[in-house]
């Protein structure tokens, strides 16, 4: 189900995951609002299931997977759905243990000996912790299997309500453990997913760059690499990644960082960072804890850090972001954590520049030195 600003969503299913035959039942579908109950856009979560319940019934299935859309993880949902069956549950509601700090941010339930769900809190400011456990919280990864008949019965309902803000975790589920089998599945406890144990919502800034810096770990959460279980995407045809040598003789350097193709990294440096396809970094530039997307071009001299640079972005020579907070905050959002983002096709004005370039020529190596800045550089 998409929505707002999704044409790039909908080219990413369109170019990667075209591999689905439709004469074998197989599919992916976008369904973008239609307003078939109504004269309004997806309202929340459980609306945007209620205005497409013909579609649900249409394919006469007896269950229903319903999945959050901006969630990082492997599932083999297989293990879900028989945990569902076995219990004869109506709904069974993936979940986790996470950080009592950090459950805030989600849906806590509280469950008994056989993982019957009888509490349950969207977002609670004190979260109940784990019996046994007073740091601890278990949490709703926002991944449900529903009886479909139920399910088009409560979301009927639910639509209904005005005082509904027909969203799962805060109006479905906390309404219906009290008059249905509600069950509990912990993810990572049953078959293959017991070694796939990696979940994260990337619904804010700071979630979104962790989930990315979680893939250069020594032991990634999350392995790119498992050739049991490939992650599909849209591989642009491009060429290898080119790490040269500038004009002066000086060596590009990549340290423990992705490159997609089409990288070319002359001269500059580049750490802890993921690069997309077509990224240039010119010499003596310093690429560091940030995130550049396609199509980026980094200066001579810039320096660049704990930033996430959107598409088509030029950094003139000598810029720096991600280094003075107050000018980058005046220019860019800046998220709690002080990562910095620049959005797609920002162009830098000429008066943004208040000082020469950080990279100068030293006249006994004839090799670009990095200099350092003042606050006053942008």
């Amino acid at each position: 189900m998409t929505q707002y600003k999704s044409h790039s969503m909908q080219e990413h299913l369109r170019d990667g995951w075209s591999v689905f035959n439709p004469q074998l039942g197989e599919y992916i579908t976008a369904v973008p609002p239609q307003m078939r109950t109504g004269d309004s856009w997806y309202s929340g979560t459980a609306d945007a299931i209620c205005q497409n319940l013909s579609l649900i019934k249409r394919s006469g299935a007896k269950n229903v997977i319903i999945l959050s859309g901006d969630h990082i993880y492997r599932m083999d949902y297989s293990d879900m759905i028989r945990r569902h069956e076995e219990s004869s549950a109506d709904v069974t509601v993936a979940c986790m243990e996470v950080d009592l700090n950090a459950a805030q941010s989600f849906g806590v339930m509280s469950v008994d000996d056989n993982d019957r769900i009888y509490e349950f809190q969207e977002k609670p400011l004190r979260p109940r912790p784990i019996p046994g456990s007073s740091d601890r919280a278990l949490a709703s990864m926002g991944i449900y299997v529903f009886r479909t008949e139920m399910l088009s019965r409560e979301l009927c309902a639910d639509h209904d309500d005005p005082s509904s803000s027909h969203d799962f975790g805060k109006d479905i589920l906390p309404r219906l453990i009290h008059t249905h089998r509600v069950f509990g599945y912990r993810f990572g406890t049953d078959g293959k997913n017991a070694s796939h144990c990696y979940w994260q919502d990337v619904g804010t800034i700071d979630a979104y760059y962790q989930a990315n810096m979680d893939l250069l770990s020594s032991s990634p959460p999350l392995d790119l690499y498992s050739e049991d279980w490939t992650i599909k995407t849209y591989d642009v045809s491009a060429p290898p990644v080119r790490i040269g040598v500038d004009s002066f003789g000086k060596h590009g350097e990549a340290v423990n960082s992705l490159l997609s193709n089409g990288v070319i990294i002359e001269g500059g440096i580049v750490k802890n960072s993921i690069l997309s396809t077509g990224v240039r970094v010119a010499s003596g530039a310093l690429v560091e804890n940030s995130i550049l997307f396609d199509g980026v071009r980094v200066g001579e001299g810039t320096q660049i850090r704990n930033c996430i640079i959107d598409k088509n972005v030029h950094v003139p020579p000598g810029f720096t972001i991600g280094i003075n907070p107050t000018l980058d905050a005046e220019r860019f959002t800046v998220s709690d954590r002080g990562i910095v983002v620049v959005p797609k096709d920002y162009r830098f004005a000429a008066t943004e520049r208040k000082v020469p370039p950080a990279t100068v020529l030293s006249a006994r190596t004839q090799e670009p030195e990095l200099v350092p800045v003042s606050a006053g550089v942008s």
